[in-house]
């Protein structure tokens, strides 16, 4: 029998190398509203998040709401920006290929996002009718309730399942779950995705079938 039973990737960062992109026009915009943010500040304040925390972030910091378009400014730029610069992540189609346990996404992102960014890379066909969303829970990252919607839904207990996660948030909410958490370390240094929680670390998508395969530590 598999070591696991199913196996739940984070779409951004983990799937897609959207990350930098997507958080380097976050920096701009926040620049425009006289917040200046590094990318790296970006990634330590807000990866990870969903766009309704992300938003109550920039509100406690403005000191008052962001503009009411700042959601669709920021969707119709990244889309831009995703379009002329998304690839997918080094070495995830070839790790695909090598596993042969079922797989599903479970994003913070909404489904239009996740479709745009996995089309763009042509990953989209890997993971038709495999897509789960924030939107159809009702808390967020670092809440478990995501991953554990996309375990029930593929009719997957928690403990069967391993979560290839790339963000501390995502990697709390995998734990929360009671699931196998594997920590990519592209962006986020290996220490904060183990403190939050993450079971393995490694930073080579190459690695990611081995870590799957039964006898595995």
């Amino acid at each position: 029998m598999p070591r696991y039973q199913l196996v739940i990737f984070d779409c951004d960062g983990v799937l897609v190398d959207s990350e930098r992109i997507t958080n380097q026009v976050f920096a701009d915009m926040l620049g425009e509203l006289g917040l200046a943010f590094t990318l790296e500040d970006m990634f330590e304040r807000f990866i990870g998040r969903s766009m309704a925390q992300c938003l109550d972030e920039i509100a406690v910091l403005l000191g008052r709401p962001p503009p009411a378009d700042f959601t669709a400014t920021y969707r119709a730029r990244t889309e831009r920006a995703l379009e002329t610069q998304l690839r997918p992540v080094p070495g995830i189609e070839e790790a695909l290929a090598q596993i042969t346990i079922p797989w599903c996404v479970a994003s913070n992102g909404a489904h239009e996002k996740m479709r745009l960014t996995l089309g763009l890379t042509g990953l989209l066909a890997h993971f038709e009718g495999k897509l789960f969303s924030v939107t159809e829970v009702g808390r967020p990252k670092p809440a478990p309730d995501v991953f554990l919607h996309a375990a029930s839904r593929s009719g997957v207990a928690p403990g069967d399942c391993a979560v290839v996660e790339d963000t501390p948030t995502g990697v709390t909410a995998a734990a929360r779950a009671g699931m196998t958490v594997l920590g990519y370390a592209a962006v986020t240094p290996a220490h904060r995705l183990r403190a939050a929680g993450a079971h393995h670390i490694f930073d080579r998508m190459a690695d990611l079938p081995r870590l799957l395969s039964p006898g595995s530590t």
